[in-house]
């Protein structure tokens, strides 16, 4: 089972939409994929089409008192532990708890014959909840956009990292992600230039093609399932190739 943390602490970056795309794409060449939504905000969740969450499905339990993972819900071929609104709750109920956010990849390791991969939709800080995020994971994945606000996030990510290792020693970045890529701006050109220069490994860019990424978030399915076939889907593939190679996953269709 590969553990993999999607991650940036500042907002818009692209951490939902690479969970959800990459999770579907993978789990349609063979792979059993549990999603777990750790952002309060819930977006992972409703852009999955799932509703009625109650707080007890979520992960609020497994951190704030150590309990076994909930059954996940099931959607479009995934297994999904949804977020809600209530577990931001958890954010002061770990503070001060020794072990707290350990607990996290405990409960996975319990299940480890149960899943070949789990992808975690981090929180856009660096709370108690994206710090059990990090804990949990095998390998980081990190969306970074090709804006100046990305660059700007750089060194707060590499703090956070330095951070994350004093627990985790063994705990690496799979993959940096450069997102919302318009090859048309000199901008974009000049900053997708600088991540090449300052990030390793890099993914192949995702362009920013917002119609179907936006018409797909609205009726709750990942892109794959919404518009196959299409350019943005032909982006995805190409993204979920590039986290199965960075982490050496085996995929129906090629190599890793």
């Amino acid at each position: 089972m590969n553990i993999l943390t999607v991650f940036n602490h500042a907002g818009g970056a692209g951490k939902t939409s690479v969970t959800r795309e990459v999770g579907y794409e993978l789990s349609q060449q063979g792979q059993r994929v549990l999603l777990i939504d750790l952002d309060p905000q819930a977006n992972l969740t409703g852009w999955l089409g799932v509703s009625g969450v109650e707080r007890p499905e979520t992960v609020y339990s497994v951190a704030v008192d150590g309990a076994r993972l909930p059954t996940p819900r099931q959607t479009h071929g995934l297994s999904l532990i949804p977020s809600h609104v209530s577990l931001a709750l958890a954010e002061n109920q770990m503070m001060g708890r020794v072990g707290a956010h350990a607990r996290l990849r405990r409960a996975l390791l319990e299940v480890a014959e149960d899943y070949d991969l789990v992808l975690i939709d981090s929180p856009p800080s660096l709370g108690q909840l994206s710090i059990l995020g990090a804990i949990a994971a095998d390998h980081m994945i990190v969306p970074v956009p090709t804006r100046q606000k990305g660059l700007d996030a750089l060194p707060g990510l590499t703090e956070a990292f330095q951070e994350y290792r004093d627990v985790r020693p063994d705990l690496t970045v799979a993959l940096y992600v450069p997102t919302l890529y318009d090859a048309r701006r000199l901008h974009d050109r000049e900053v997708l230039a600088a991540l090449q220069d300052n990030l390793a490994p890099l993914a192949r860019p995702v362009p920013q093609r917002e119609a179907v990424w936006l018409d797909s978030t609205t009726a709750g399915q990942p892109v794959g399932l919404y518009a196959p076939g299409s350019p943005v889907h032909g982006d995805v593939r190409r993204l979920a190739e590039d986290v199965a190679r960075a982490v050496g996953l085996k995929v129906r269709g090629g190599a890793a």
